[in-house]
């Protein structure tokens, strides 16, 4: 089924999302991969505030390429979520309501998204070229000395993704092969 929604992403929002929906995400996005996530840790374990209003927020693992002439962001295509695996759990504790990357998600950050009322979108990986025309605005926000790994705040209309994983833990990946054996 499609959706659209807007950012923030609240526990309403999540309610009425399940694994396998075609969503498309209209609002503020965070970009963070691995690097601005082990910053991030670094301050929050020094009892500091975090950069970014992490409550109800979308956090894209993506590392975009340089903007061509007229755009706000190059190519934006997804990364493997399972590299902030170890810091999803803290940041979805925190407030975070949704990622969107490629790949599985540990059962430690699965539990953490049902804990949470939280869900974990895909993004097309190899259509990063298509996913940037989204994108109406982005900029650096902080980090930015780790260059394409500092965080971004991307403005975005009718971002495509995928529901993988909803707030109870239904995995579009493990779906999907049940019935494929099934066939």
């Amino acid at each position: 089924m499609d959706k659209y929604i807007t950012t923030p992403i609240t526990e309403e929002v999540t309610a009425d999302l399940h694994a396998g929906d075609y969503v498309y995400i209209t609002g503020t996005l965070y970009v963070a991969r691995d690097a601005a996530h082990k910053r991030m840790m670094e301050v929050l374990d020094r009892g500091e505030e975090l950069p970014i209003d992490i409550k109800d927020a979308v956090i894209y693992y993506m590392g975009p390429s340089p903007a061509r002439e007229g755009r706000p962001i190059g190519s934006a295509g997804p990364t493997t979520a399972s590299r902030m695996d170890k810091y999803a759990p803290r940041l979805l504790d925190m407030g975070e309501k949704a990622m969107i990357g490629k790949g599985r998600r540990s059962p430690e950050v699965i539990a953490a998204m049902k804990r949470n009322k939280a869900v974990y979108f895909a993004a097309i990986g190899g259509a990063g070229a298509l996913l940037s025309k989204c994108i109406t605005k982005s900029e650096v926000i902080c980090y930015e000395d780790l260059g394409a790994e500092a965080i971004r705040k991307l403005e975005v209309e009718n971002f495509p993704v995928i529901v993988v994983i909803d707030r109870e833990g239904n995995n579009l990946y493990e779906t999907s092969i049940q019935k494929y054996r099934k066939i």
